[in-house]
């Protein structure tokens, strides 16, 4: 299978949800025309279903690990905002590692990431991960071609390792064009709300496109894995990204409607003595608005 990046091998693309009818308003242009009103009413929807997931990942006891791979300003983390931001921390985290350090760099590659793995009733979405070796590292030459061997030899099974101890292992490479990503680029440069997504190592990822275009196709040749094989998200359009990947999340766990019985809110109790101290003594936030 080909992809805007090259030949993506066995990988599995994300399938679109429900076709939508073109109509009035603020879109993103597809097949057919998304508007920003059915974006967010589908998003909205799929919050929901993801509360219910969660809710089964905890009475289950559940481990799952979701990982979000691809190009820079491909869409990985507004998707992962949309995925947690209804949902409680302490169940679904995100994972970010920065830079090994100096004692990390003397470790097993694999071991911060195993530190990092969730507990029974809890999902944890790796906002890059091990796969740092197999593109950035290998590209920017962090890493030596023995260390880049081993671990292409040590993913695949690493991975079965994790699925042999109950862990579900979900893998996505959002995938952007060559046009597409330079105009997201271009967009953060001048906008100052954004201008901290871009640093001097994705400016510089712009003039190795093609050596990270065969590094994504030979990471794809030894680790799509039928076992825990890579999803591929179309992620030109960022709220068709959004709305597949949730979609495909929520149909890859199986998982029921645990919602609670409506609850009631109790009277407040009364004020039987209590006299409230003087506010005088407190400080208070200017009230400037």
């Amino acid at each position: 299978m080909r992809d805007k990046e090259g030949d993506a091998g066995g990988a599995r693309r994300v399938r679109a949800g429900p076709a939508r009818e073109r109509t009035a308003g603020a879109t993103e242009m597809g097949p057919t025309t998304l508007t920003a009103k059915a974006y967010e009413h589908e998003l909205a929807t799929f919050q929901i279903e993801l509360a219910k997931l969660q809710e089964w990942i905890r009475v289950q006891g559940l481990k799952v690990v979701v990982l979000f791979e691809g190009r820079d300003a491909a869409g990985k983390g507004g998707t992962i905002k949309r995925i947690t931001e209804s949902l409680n921390p302490r169940i679904c985290r995100v994972v970010a590692l920065g830079t090994p350090t100096e004692r990390e760099r003397t470790q097993w590659y694999f071991q911060r990431y195993v530190a990092q793995l969730p507990a029974g009733g809890e999902m944890v979405l790796f906002d890059r991960s091990w796969y740092n070796r197999a593109g950035v590292e290998r590209v920017m030459g962090f890493c030596s071609a023995d260390e880049y061997r081993e671990f292409v030899h040590s993913c695949p099974e690493f991975e079965r390792m994790l699925l042999r101890a109950g862990i579900i292992l979900i893998k996505y490479w959002f995938s952007v064009s060559d046009a597409e990503q330079e105009r997201r680029f271009q967009s953060r440069l001048t906008d100052p709300i954004r201008r901290w997504k871009l640093s001097p190592m994705d400016l510089e990822s712009r003039t190795k496109w093609v050596e990270y275009s065969r590094a994504k196709d030979e990471m794809f040749l030894h680790t799509d894995i039928a076992e825990a094989p890579w999803w591929v998200v179309e992620a030109d359009s960022k709220r068709r990204a959004r709305l597949n990947c949730i979609h495909h999340l929520l149909s890859t766990i199986p998982y029921g409607d645990l919602t609670p019985p409506p609850l009631f809110l109790p009277p407040r109790q009364e004020e039987t003595g209590y006299v409230r101290p003087s506010r005088t003594g407190q400080r208070f936030v200017p009230e400037v608005y």
